[in-house]
């Protein structure tokens, strides 16, 4: 990884069949959707959804999808959240810093909107992101959303 090349891109015509070329290893995908999917929810959740492109240079190599501020359990806003929604790492980027690079993007942007938690769920098992996630720092909070882990990043 070189941090100067390293950059997030919002989703364009231009880069479309490189996010879309995003892969992760075939035992994680159990873990998380295929980046069709996520610009598929981006699509129709504009308010709330930040896909963006993870780059090294010219190379493609993760996709990530944010939300913000979003109503966590439907009732009028008792409680509102933001956080990763995705995280596709390619197979042969993996264990290169790309995905740390990625929650600190989201965390930088979670504290520019005056937030100062950082949400994520993800599927428990072995080829699960479970220890990526708590290896951030992220602490499971007690809840579980559709078999999903809800862990929280305190950025304050």
């Amino acid at each position: 990884m070189t941090t100067t090349a390293l950059r997030l891109e919002e989703i364009t015509a231009e880069n479309l069949d490189a996010a879309l070329g995003v892969r992760v290893r075939p035992d994680q995908e159990f873990a998380v959707a295929p980046v069709v999917k996520s610009l598929a929810e981006a699509y129709v959740h504009p308010t709330t959804a930040w896909p963006r492109l993870i780059r090294d240079g010219d190379r493609a190599v993760g996709f990530l999808m944010a939300f913000f501020d979003i109503d966590w359990h439907e009732d009028g806003g008792s409680v509102v959240r933001s956080g990763l929604w995705r995280l596709n790492i390619a197979a042969d980027a993996q264990g290169r810093g790309y995905g740390r690079f990625a929650v600190e993007s989201v965390a930088a942007e979670i504290r520019r909107r005056g937030g100062t938690e950082l949400h994520v769920c993800w599927h428990p098992g072995p080829s699960g992101p479970e220890d990526f996630y708590l290896g951030l720092g992220f602490r499971k909070n007690g809840e579980v959303v559709e078999d999903e882990t809800v862990g929280v990043l305190d950025l304050g």
